[in-house]
């Protein structure tokens, strides 16, 4: 079976392969996204493929729409010629469950694939047309937090940005150039409204999107680009709105034993690839199953009825709530406690962690004991089902291969929101922190973790993470299994308020830090010893 229009006519062959697929009429759904686009997608990769595209074909699926979504890649050609094209524009689906099961179908609501490059001139001239659109109610991103940045750490422009800023809008490289020099094609035919929503997961995604598309706009309105007309456009929420939005589900790199898996059920090529650009993707995309989207309802062309494909609608203030209770309490606090112990204790997979006794202890208590008192509840989703769902289904799911190391990295620029704010908000209520017990052990832990001696006091690696050398310089002469050379050197870190946010030793539990810190440096196997000691 080939996965593409044609393939797909061989309808037995994919039900007794145990694939589903659509049973909406393709072809009719892709001349009308033709004829009248409705929603365009910038990055084209597997977060779009595994959830975004998934919830327009489940649209499609009820009647309840009858365009699909055209996606457009701004960084990576070779996706749209080695995945997007051969396939037709279709992606596989993989969901992985814990048990081991997995549910497979067929996504068929991307009508037309477009590499956004202004020097290829059949395909700019046809975002172009897209844009004229009055049909065009709204254009998506997933391009990474990275692909919003203007400026390096020097407040300077990258050159990239610089060149797109000289050249304008007729020869535009970067993403935000590229939908500015869009956007800027819209207004002058006839400024008709627009939603330009980020779906990346990154916070105040509306905001940061917008900033970048203004300093854009004002920077060729300075260079005489553009005009003052084109930057009220973009500032009246009547015409551009720039919804925020919280996204949460993980599509991991494609699996080359799922590709052999599905090879030998029958489907064609399904092997991965790795581009130029360093992406890996496939024609297929694997993923869990839990998936959230929340997003601000403010559409000034109107928008598809997201509602009815499990999105979350609601205001500004609501995701924000939704995203502080995710990164500060239900998800991301576990993922750091995992990934630095992980680390120390020599795991390379989150999911074998969550096997460990202490650790899934661990990540309970403070998910479920410490964190919920104080936790954001954002009334839409639950907080106790949420953590819940990622103690006891996302985080043990072996099919979901995500490695400590890499949660690791940029720990020192994380651990402010991860526990900071839950610190802050015991001492908020409590007038301390000292009830907190768990979340000081996962401190202590990261601390362990910055020796970079594992728990047999066998050196690694640490990932990377921008304030290393200054943490090692505060850290130095203090020896794992050498109890005596700790003389306090943790106090300039303990007491950093641009770290934590707050001051650990002000709210009542600096001393506690030190003290498990000194139980883990021991000797070996310390680090498992103090996990006992206060987890059992």
């Amino acid at each position: 079976m080939n996965l593409t229009d044609t393939g797909l006519q061989e309808r037995q062959a994919w039900e007794k392969a145990g694939i589903e697929i659509p049973s909406y009429d393709r072809a009719a759904m892709v001349k009308k996204t033709k004829e009248a686009p409705g929603w365009v997608h910038f990055g084209a990769g597997n977060i779009f493929r595994g959830f975004i595209a998934g919830l327009q074909d489940a649209l499609l699926e009820e009647g309840l729409a009858d365009t699909g979504i055209i996606a457009a890649e701004t960084f990576d050609f070779d996706i749209m010629d080695k995945i997007y094209e051969p396939f037709d524009d279709l992606a596989l689906l993989i969901t992985l469950k814990a048990d081991g099961s997995t549910e497979k179908k067929v996504i068929a609501s991307i009508a037309e694939g477009v590499k956004a490059d202004s020097a290829d001139v059949q395909e700019w001239e046809r975002l172009r047309t897209i844009f004229i659109s009055p049909s065009l109610q709204m254009v998506s991103f997933t391009i990474t937090e990275k692909g919003y940045a203007l400026k390096g750490a020097d407040g300077t422009y990258f050159p990239f940005v610089q060149n797109d800023i000289d050249n304008g809008p007729e020869h535009p490289a970067g993403a935000m150039a590229v939908v500015c020099a869009l956007l800027l094609v819209r207004y002058r035919q006839g400024a008709a409204p627009l939603a330009v929503v980020s779906m990346d997961n990154c916070s105040h995604n509306g905001e940061k999107l917008k900033n970048s598309i203004l300093t854009m706009a004002e920077e060729w309105k300075k260079k005489g680009f553009a005009d003052d007309g084109f930057l009220e456009y973009l500032k009246n929420e009547e015409k551009i709105a720039f919804p925020w939005s919280m996204i949460d589900k993980i599509t991991p790199r494609p699996s080359v034993s799922l590709a052999e898996q599905l090879e030998a059920d029958g489907v064609a090529a399904m092997q991965p690839v790795i581009t130029s650009k360093r992406t890996y993707i496939a024609p297929f995309v694997n993923a869990e199953g839990p998936q959230y989207l929340v997003i601000e309802d403010k559409f000034p062309a109107g928008r598809p009825a997201l509602e009815k494909a499990g999105v979350y609608m609601t205001d500004r203030d609501t995701v924000n709530r939704v995203e502080r209770m995710k990164v500060t309490t239900c998800l991301n606090p576990l993922h750091t406690a995992l990934a630095v112990y992980g680390c120390i204790l020599g795991y390379t997979s989150i999911a074998e962690e969550m096997k460990d006794t202490e650790l899934r202890a661990l990540v309970e208590k403070i998910g479920l004991t410490e964190g919920m008192p104080v936790v954001t509840d954002p009334k839409i989703l639950s907080p106790e089902a949420f953590v819940n769902e990622v103690i006891y289904d996302r985080l043990p799911n072996p099919f979901i291969p995500d490695a400590p190391q890499r949660i690791a990295s940029d720990t020192s620029q994380k651990v402010g929101i991860r526990y900071g704010e839950t610190i802050k908000s015991y001492v908020e209520r409590y007038g301390d922190a000292k009830k907190l017990t768990f979340i000081p052990l996962a401190i202590a832990g990261w601390c362990r973790y910055l020796l970079a001696v594992d728990d047999e006091l066998k050196p690694f690696e640490l990932s990377a993470d921008p304030m290393v050398p200054e943490l090692k310089g505060w850290l130095q002469g203090v020896e794992a299994g050498k109890p005596e050379t700790y003389a306090g050197q943790l106090k300039p870190i303990l007491s950093n308020e641009n770290i934590f946010g707050v001051n650990l030793y002000d709210a009542g539990i600096g001393s506690l830090t030190e003290a498990m810190f000194l139980e883990e440096i021991a000797g070996a196997g310390a680090v498992r010893e103090t996990l006992r000691k206060y987890l059992n």
